[in-house]
């Protein structure tokens, strides 16, 4: 990837000229680490990239690294802030949602918080939604459920009625919580914000349990995923055995990436057939799926299929595309699809299968975040804060290089991360699956 194009700079909404009220000195004398606007992380870290870059006498790509200024932009007793989270559900969201409300309460004794219920129709008159007046007290056991505490909706609502809810609440900070359609969404409310002349910060928090976000190394909620997957691998595999030519097969999330699918099945190495949607497989025909699956039965008795939700779409008929609310396009049922495949193959040859399908999504999605993600999630939220009362606008928060770092918007919305099927990970499934091409001939 060219990272060198990447424009890594971060919009302000002027100088940061106010003492921020997070004590510089805390107990036992511990000093708080303030993080200089200076301070980066380089993007390509490779050290035939740096070499190069020095040779040529220019500067690395780098991205600034997240965390809280000694000065900020926005008085904390006049701020409000407000708070929406958007589309799918995702393990972690409530974890986002309190470490934001906490950090902006007792770190900086913002006292004006808002929640913007069902996602951005929450922002419409029309939907007659509430606003949430958020205390401590009201997200201090959240993390313990599911779901968002604000709840959540699909699909775009007008910018300009976004943006004049935003006016008249006097709204000085956002946050955003969602995904790729989020952030674009975001990058036009704040393009919106700044053409008004408005100051007003927007900050990104970045949600996908596919974990393909652009320029983002790990999404929350993944973690949870790919344990909760690992429960349905197990399972899937103990119905495999369990009869003459079992057959366990798991469809799990993963749209447009096969991350879950993959992770989750080098952690529980039971899975025979991993299917994603970057890597094609033929169904039929000489070492075809179908095919590599009867010589397994014939060779073990048993084996256990993952297949990411967004694989195979080739193998369907061509039809006008069809998009869901969020402007997704939507999906042919590559699960159902396989599992009525596997059933007439085999019923044809006369061979006698027990086959399980096992289809985890909403479970999962709709679980409370594990323990990995819980830290996760606070340290993403607390950062957000750290930027927004910074006076910064228009990034995202994200994890780089082991570090929590700001990204522009523009750099990483719209864009999409997925599995390289020549890169390690994918390399490592063939390894632990032993399925080869799926390719005929």
């Amino acid at each position: 990837m060219d990272y060198e194009s990447i424009d890594t700079i971060i919009p302000t909404l002027g100088k940061a000229g106010i003492s921020t009220p997070i004590q510089r000195w805390e107990k036992n004398s511990h000093s708080r680490n303030f993080v200089s606007d200076t301070a980066r992380v380089l993007i390509d870290v490779s050290l035939t990239s740096v070499t190069k870059t020095f040779k040529e006498e220019k500067e690395p790509p780098s991205f600034e690294i997240a965390g809280p200024r000694e000065k900020i932009y926005f008085d904390p007793s006049k701020l409000r802030c407000a708070l929406v989270t958007c589309g799918g559900l995702c393990p972690g969201l409530n974890g986002i949602i309190r470490s934001i409300v906490l950090e902006l309460y007792y770190g900086y004794g913002v006292r004006n918080i808002y929640g913007i219920q069902y996602g951005l129709q929450g922002f419409i008159p029309k939907y007659g939604h509430d606003i949430v007046d958020i205390k401590p007290e009201a997200v201090a056991n959240i993390i313990k459920k599911g779901g968002s505490f604000l709840g959540s909706s699909r699909g775009p609502q007008d910018v300009g009625e976004i943006v004049d809810c935003l006016e008249r609440m006097n709204i000085g900070a956002l946050f955003m919580i969602g995904g790729d359609g989020t952030l674009m969404a975001a990058t036009k409310i704040a393009d919106a914000i700044t053409e008004r002349g408005l100051k007003i910060s927007v900050v990104g928090i970045p949600k996908t349990i596919d974990n393909d976000i652009h320029l983002v190394s790990r999404s929350f909620g993944f973690d949870t995923a790919v344990e909760v997957a690992t429960n349905a691998i197990r399972a899937a595999h103990n119905e495999a055995q369990g009869y003459p030519n079992g057959i366990g097969l798991i469809k799990l999330m993963g749209r447009h990436s096969g991350f879950i699918a993959s992770t989750a099945a080098l952690a529980q190495q039971d899975v025979n057939f991993v299917l994603i949607p970057e890597v094609e497989f033929d169904l039929e025909g000489p070492g075809g799926f179908l095919d590599t699956l009867e010589k397994r039965l014939k060779l073990r008795g048993h084996a256990v299929i993952v297949v990411a939700e967004g694989a195979g779409q080739k193998l369907f008929e061509a039809r006008g595309e069809e998009y869901d609310a969020s402007g997704n396009v939507k999906l042919n049922d590559i699960g159902l699809f396989l599992k009525d495949a596997a059933i007439s193959y085999f019923e044809e040859k006369n061979i006698k299968i027990s086959l399980k399908y096992i289809d985890p999504s909403y479970i999962i999605r709709s679980l409370p975040a594990n323990a990995n993600d819980h830290v996760f999630c606070s340290f993403l939220g607390r950062d957000a804060v750290h930027a927004a009362m910074a006076g910064k606008t228009k990034l995202l928060i994200g994890h780089w290089n082991n570090h929590f770092v700001h990204i522009p918007m523009t750099a990483s919305a719209g864009k999409r991360k997925q599995v390289d099927p020549h890169g390690k990970l994918w390399s490592s499934v063939l390894d632990s699956t032993g399925q080869g091409s799926l390719k005929n001939g």
